[in-house]
């Protein structure tokens, strides 16, 4: 069965494009549904295991403390590996068909709100460093563009379309889409790459890089973005991620239609967009206002 597995890993890697990270998640979740099904009598293997052994393992998740989120995951990495198996007739069976995930608690997405983010990008605490501008050139693209923050390390200096005004992003998938951006995000740009190409040794071919010239981590974006969201948000949760929310939601309730936020977005599907239609209360108020007779 391990030459299985590891044909599926490279099905997702060079036929599905997933990134090493993705491949990496699904290896790690056959490891451990393999530990637990060799410590049970009987000795099963990949090809005897039944649905009861996959529905015991999930209780245990579950009783150890697992969420949910992780749990569904790793059966849906097990969907994935036996539907492929099956498909090429390296299996007789599928044993995951009549199991269902747990139902999903879906929170809904945090965000900033308007003034919040004025008053951080508006400040007079930036400085004029290239530290601070680069910080603040990177949350001002987080926040107007709605990209991930993949996308925004992925970031090549020729994917900046000044005379359009539009980026042109990689996402999930390899797949690319374009984005424009207004003339106060492409001020900004031009300042920070002012600044960049005066003081930073460029040694990479991405748009935004460290003080030594290099392609920026994730660590380094998360920190410098949560760091600078608590001096205007008390939320536990910040992100980059939060201010791709933010975009979203903002973008909603200044009047965009979900299909347009689907795009900018990148979301495959109109559902995933729709989670952020929960949070445009703003819109939802300003309606009853403007309606209702005694409001």
């Amino acid at each position: 069965m391990m030459e299985i597995i590891d044909r599926f890993l490279d099905y997702l890697k060079h036929e599905l494009n997933r990134s090493p990270l993705t491949v990496a998640g699904y290896s790690e979740d056959f490891k451990k549904f393999e530990e637990y099904f060799q410590a049970l009598d009987g000795q099963p293997t990949w090809e005897t295991i039944d649905g009861d052994i996959i529905r015991n393992w999930m209780e245990q998740m579950v009783d150890g403390g697992n969420s949910t989120t992780t749990v569904a995951r790793r059966l849906s990495a097990l969907k994935s590996l036996y539907k492929f198996a099956l498909s090429r007739h390296l299996v007789d069976k599928d044993p995951t068909v009549s199991i269902c995930a747990p139902k999903l608690k879906k929170p809904l997405p945090s965000f900033l709100q308007e003034e919040q983010m004025d008053r951080l990008l508006d400040s007079d605490l930036w400085g004029n460093d290239y530290k601070s501008t680069c910080a603040r050139t990177i949350i001002m693209t987080f926040y107007e563009t709605g990209i991930r923050r993949a996308e925004l390390i992925g970031l090549r200096d020729a994917d900046v379309d000044f005379v359009n005004r539009q980026l042109k992003v990689t996402g999930k998938g390899n797949k690319q889409r374009i984005i424009p951006f207004g003339e106060e995000l492409a001020d900004a740009l031009r300042h920070y790459l002012s600044a960049r190409d005066e003081v930073v040794p460029k040694q990479e071919e991405t748009f935004f890089l460290s003080e030594k010239g290099c392609r920026l981590g994730e660590g380094q974006v998360e920190t410098m973005v949560k760091h600078h969201l608590r001096l205007v948000s008390s939320m536990k949760k910040l992100s980059p991620h939060v201010l791709r929310h933010t975009f979203a939601t903002a973008m909603l309730n200044h009047g965009a239609g979900i299909e347009s936020v689907r795009r900018l977005l990148g979301h495959a599907s109109a559902s995933t967009t729709e989670i952020y239609t929960h949070t445009t209360f703003e819109q939802l108020k300003r309606v009853y206002q403007d309606a209702h007779p005694r409001a």
